[in-house]
């Protein structure tokens, strides 16, 4: 993430200098919003305390397999435009979102010694890589790339665990763009986010893993910047 985030700036700077004529807007911005995370589920194979030779999958939450929650980030974010209606820009999370620590209780196959298991991950490193265009005087329509690292922290009772990976996906806007004085900008936009699935194996236990099949969400994005 970090060899790619610095690859971006280097791309933007270039097209900077090319388009040097055109300005460059730098602003932060703060966003809001709902997730859900579509199929999380953990999965045990063979021979397990819930019953020997077969499958079996427990769902990350009672309500089923989605797991909602709410999400609030700051961001800052640079931008180059291209001519009247075309921007391109790159926003970035400096900070960690973390989830809550889920936690549960765990029984051996070979006694009736329990143990506890709790995780709790975080996202790091959120950048989104993006394209606008002006519809009007004051509308605008935004499309991009997402990729974020995902961390997890675990204490598990079998004294494995489920490493770390990153997701991609895209997410698309549409915004409001209120210009004020000395070149000043105010934003407000709503937006959806799609972020690819992944799978996570045990690394003590083969025959455990954990699986969320993506990551859907909405939310509304408030951002003040500054066009040079």
């Amino acid at each position: 993430m970090k060899k790619l985030l610095t690859t971006l700036f280097f791309i933007l700077a270039f097209c900077s200098k090319a388009y040097s004529e055109k300005g460059i807007n730098m602003g932060i911005s703060l966003s809001g919003g709902v997730f859900e995370v579509d199929g999380a589920s953990e999965k045990f194979t063979g021979s397990h305390s819930s019953g020997a030779g077969s499958n079996v999958t427990k769902n990350a939450s009672s309500e089923g397999e989605d797991a909602e929650g709410l999400f609030a980030i700051g961001s800052i974010f640079i931008e180059k435009t291209l001519g009247d209606k075309f921007a391109l820009g790159i926003d970035y999370v400096p900070h960690s979102l973390e989830s809550e620590t889920t936690e549960n209780t765990q029984t051996t196959t070979t006694s009736s010694a329990t143990g506890t298991n709790t995780v709790q991950v975080d996202f790091d490193d959120l950048i989104t890589v993006y394209g606008m265009i002006s519809l009007n005087e004051n509308v605008y329509l935004k499309a991009g790339y997402m990729q974020v690292d995902v961390t997890t922290n675990e204490v598990l009772a079998t004294g494995g665990s489920y490493g770390n990976t990153d997701l991609d996906g895209y997410t698309v806007a549409l915004g409001y763009n209120r210009d004020l004085n000395n070149g000043a900008f105010l934003r407000l936009e709503g937006s959806y986010m799609d972020l690819d699935g992944a799978t996570l194996i045990n690394s003590a236990d083969t025959t455990k893993s954990v699986t969320a099949d993506g990551i859907t969400g909405y939310g509304a994005k408030l951002s003040i910047g500054k066009s040079f």
